[in-house]
């Protein structure tokens, strides 16, 4: 995505009154990074109408700064949009601002999309999703997270990390806010060639199994399995027709999604060189020097550590990394083969007791994100739903994970659990 330098101007205050961003949110503010100053009214009378939507700033936006959280891509403003940020146009959606990002999307350290959803600064929220971080961040924040089948939503024009783990994620406080976003954002895109060929058509039949991983009793505290054993029951009560399901290869997932991921980010990550677009170093004598300072000074320890483990198995170890994808493969095929017999698997969003918004290590942040990883890796679409599994005052979350392309189905369970167990949302 090609960008420049320039500062954009100032303009006149947004022109809603319902939901208006405070002044104190315009700058330097922990929820935006961008607040759209320009008049907003919505130009077409879409599916997403006067919806106000916040987009994390790793999503281009013309003439909006674009920094994704990190150093590396500071002073780059885009000079077009993003698929899906044209998509919300056309549909009449108010674009609020970017929402704050953990570096380059990897974890949700500081990210602002949950909590501008959650303050009731926007209906909606775009955010990247590669580890969990949009369903996470949901709950955290009592709401509703959904990841798309991964090849459902266009990735163009998206500041990427992982491309074969990410996904346009979706936070809001009601289902159908959700509804309407991937009803707006999933339409085939000839810019990004990852996407699927053909768009699912027609309604899907109800779904109605649901099975429990036999292996999560061993991957999970006493007092979660307590908490997770109670929101299963509600499910049965519900109407779903519960089932074990076996899955030795469970533990694998965390390890697969580290080694493939930090090598796809160490290779998508050489762009940022201060050559073309983002921060570049003072001082250098030459090119080499401008460059291996530059890159020095554009990334975090959290993210160097990353880029170097992805450059170990990139050079030092590939066959490590063709050994990943290799058991990757067997991992999909593997819920592939569950998900014929099964309509959805259901399993927490979270631990207890392990912080995802502060890791000190790759290690913690993975161990975080355990739960998540699985549908990251398959690709399959997966709905965190906010208040079913509560432990130690902790909300961890309802995650359903689905076959791949049956993300209007598992939107339509969602919203009928949601209902039955615990009111209309």
């Amino acid at each position: 995505m090609v960008g420049s330098r320039s500062e954009t101007g100032k303009a006149s205050r947004p022109g809603w009154r319902l939901g208006q961003i405070p002044k104190e949110h315009h700058m330097h503010s922990e929820i935006f990074a961008h607040v759209n100053q320009a008049t907003c009214a919505a130009e077409n009378h879409g599916r997403l109408f006067g919806k106000r939507v916040g987009v994390q700033s790793l999503f281009c936006v013309r003439g909006w700064p674009c920094t994704g959280g990190s150093k590396a891509l500071e002073g780059f403003h885009p000079l077009e949009d993003a698929t899906v940020i044209q998509r919300l146009k056309t549909e009449g959606a108010v674009l609020a601002g970017s929402t704050r990002s953990s570096e380059l999307g990897l974890g949700i350290a500081g990210d602002g999309a949950a909590k501008a959803v959650s303050q009731g600064l926007v209906h909606a929220a775009l955010m990247m999703d590669t580890l969990g971080e949009a369903r996470v961040a949901a709950v955290k924040a009592g709401l509703f997270g959904f990841k798309p089948s991964w090849g459902r939503v266009s990735r163009f024009g998206l500041m990427g990390l992982a491309p074969s783990m990410e996904c346009c994620g979706m936070l809001a406080s009601n289902l159908d806010d959700i509804a309407r976003m991937l009803e707006t954002v999933a339409h085939i895109d000839e810019r990004d060639p990852s996407m699927a060929a053909d768009k699912p058509t027609g309604t899907s039949p109800a779904l109605t199994r649901a099975g429990v991983f036999k292996e999560l009793q061993d991957l999970l505290e006493p007092q979660e399995r307590s908490a997770f054993s109670q929101a299963v029951s509600r499910l049965e009560q519900a109407g779903l027709t519960i089932r074990e399901a076996q899955y030795k290869d469970l533990s694998l997932f965390a390890a697969v999604h580290q080694v493939i991921a930090a090598v796809e980010a160490s290779s998508s990550c050489g762009k940022f060189d201060g050559v073309r677009f983002g921060h570049r170093a003072s001082g250098g004598k030459n090119w080499n020097e401008m460059y291996l300072q530059t890159r020095r000074e554009s990334f975090g320890p959290l993210m160097k550590a990353f880029l170097f483990q992805g450059a170990y198995f990139q050079f030092e170890d590939y066959a490590a990394f063709e050994q990943a994808c290799r058991i990757r493969t067997r991992l999909v095929q593997g819920l592939a083969k569950l998900l014929e017999n099964l309509d959805v698997l259901v399993l927490p969003a979270l631990h207890a007791k392990r912080e995802p918004a502060s890791p000190r290590d790759i290690e913690e942040l993975y161990r975080a994100f355990s739960l998540t990883l699985p549908a990251s890796v398959a690709g399959l679409p997966a709905i965190a739903l906010p208040g079913m599994v509560r432990c130690d005052g902790r909300d961890l979350g309802l995650q359903l994970v689905g076959s791949w392309g049956t993300d209007q189905g598992m939107l339509a369970l969602a919203q009928r659990l949601t209902t039955l167990t615990q009111g209309a949302p």
